[in-house]
């Protein structure tokens, strides 16, 4: 199960795990503008950890969950159309 908020300056994603226990904590995904952070609350330390993508670590994650073993790269952009994977 997962909610979806807007927020004033970014988009807030809170993916609840409500499958077979043991139960993971709740992660609670950023998506601002200029990057996005995932954060879960980790209960041996009382402390919250949050890691932060850039949008272009951002778009290598989203293309890697789909893609087979192996090492990739983004062409770059040209003036006749969007990058490509290579």
């Amino acid at each position: 199960m997962f909610t979806i908020e807007h927020d004033f300056d970014c988009t807030v994603i809170t993916l609840l795990d409500d499958g077979e226990t043991p139960l993971s904590e709740d992660v609670v995904v950023n998506a601002f503008a200029e990057c996005v952070t995932v954060e879960q609350y980790e209960p041996r330390t009382d402390s919250m950890q949050r890691i932060t993508l850039s949008m272009a670590q951002l778009r290598d994650l989203a293309a890697a969950l789909n893609l087979p073993e192996g090492s990739y790269s983004f062409a770059p952009k040209t003036e006749t159309g969007p990058s490509s994977l290579g």
